[in-house]
């Protein structure tokens, strides 16, 4: 396992944050505070240490610190220092003026693609708005399963933009009125999706065998087992052992033949993006859209808790940090100690937020403990 913890988070003019800084030295740390204050602030910018839009999907000119009568955001600074066990690096992100949409990430000083980071730190997230995740849309648990997938195989980033461009401009060519889309560049287009797009299924089907193997040997934790199944046919093929290219093919075929018909509909029909996560809870043998709040959350937890495990046994990268939204306050005492437990036995660093600081207790003494309120942070005794 490749050692990854933050040793110190700075912010600036970030959200609530003129200047914010927390040094929590590679420990875990359980923030409380009232609504309001910052807390979930500080988990954005450490998800921000990632390619990507972070835990809340923001825009860049979003993050940024906004006072009364200001037009836009301040330009914004993230920095952080991660150990390896050994040595310390020195990682940033931000923006260089206000409103910008052109985000900048550093490693010791040097500008590197954003892609870069996941070299040094690996977040994985769990959120108050994944709580309705398997009452929202197909494409909200798409979003959240290839967050997971990403964290195992950061290469899963660049096929999905790539074939989200070439999808785009694909139905542009499709839905344009005024001329006739050029059949080269169309069969170029789908050539590209193709081959990103088979990339796409199989590093999801690779991720999901992995996370149910996980989860199925996690049969001591008063957590609740599911039973994953990705319900996309490109999915599905890589489940029945086809390789990459012989997805890419078939999938290039069924493009060209969907040409009229996705012209017409407006959107293409057939994909990768159309894939979807279901998720049973293998002891009740129900949908988990059908069970309690309570126990969904515990579904989504015990998913990325599974998923944080196998990563922290891969020697080839860093293994991630967790951050957990508002997480606590939906669990019940007991798997509240269960999750301090697994965290423990883990031994992985998690950023945890809530209201009350006795929803920490049984983090106290493994955890740093922080008060955040709008005037600053406190850190509290052990």
């Amino acid at each position: 396992m490749t050692i990854a913890v933050l040793t110190s988070l700075t912010l600036t003019d970030f959200r609530s944050y003129s200047l914010g800084a927390l040094q929590p030295a590679g420990r875990s740390v359980w923030l409380a505070g009232p609504n309001g204050a910052g807390k979930t602030n500080l988990l954005e910018a450490i998800s921000l240490l990632s390619p990507g839009r972070g835990l809340r999907g923001a825009s860049l000119a979003e993050v940024g610190r906004r006072q009364p009568g200001e037009r836009a955001g301040r330009a914004w600074a993230v920095s952080a220092r991660v150990s390896d066990g050994q040595d310390e690096t020195r990682l940033g992100t931000g923006t260089d003026s206000p409103g910008s949409s052109r985000r900048l990430t550093r490693v010791e000083g040097a500008t590197v693609p954003p892609g870069r980071l996941t070299d040094h730190i690996r977040p994985i997230w769990l959120t108050p708005a994944q709580d309705r995740l398997f009452l929202e849309a197909a494409g909200d648990r798409r979003r959240f399963f290839d967050r997971l997938v990403f964290a195992a195989e950061p290469l899963h980033a660049a096929h999905a933009s790539a074939y989200d461009k070439a999808l785009r401009e694909r139905m542009r060519l499709l839905t344009d009125e005024t001329a006739s889309p050029d059949p080269l560049w169309l069969s170029a287009l789908e050539t590209r999706m193709a081959e990103h797009g088979s990339a796409l299924a199989a590093a999801r089907w690779r991720t999901l065998a992995a996370l149910q193997a996980e989860i199925d040997s996690r049969t001591d934790r008063p957590f609740p087992r599911a039973i994953l199944t990705l319900t996309g046919e490109w999915e599905t093929l890589a489940a029945q052992g086809l390789a990459e290219d012989e997805i890419g093919a078939r999938l290039a075929a069924v493009l060209v033949l969907a040409r009229g018909r996705d012209g017409a509909a407006g959107r293409a029909l057939t994909g990768p993006h159309r894939g979807d996560l279901a998720v049973v809870h293998a002891e009740k043998d129900r949908p988990a859209a059908e069970c309690s709040t309570g126990e969904q959350k515990a579904l989504i937890l015990n998913l990325v808790l599974a998923q944080a495990a196998r990563l922290s046994r891969a020697f080839s990268a860093p293994n991630p940090v967790l951050l957990l939204d508002e997480v606590a306050a939906h669990l019940d005492p007991l798997r509240r100690s269960a999750l301090a437990a697994e965290i423990a036995a883990l031994g992985l660093q998690v950023f945890l937020t809530g209201t009350d600081a006795s929803l920490f207790d049984p983090f106290k003494g493994q955890a740093l403990g922080v008060r955040v309120e709008p005037s600053g942070l406190t850190v509290l005794d052990d």
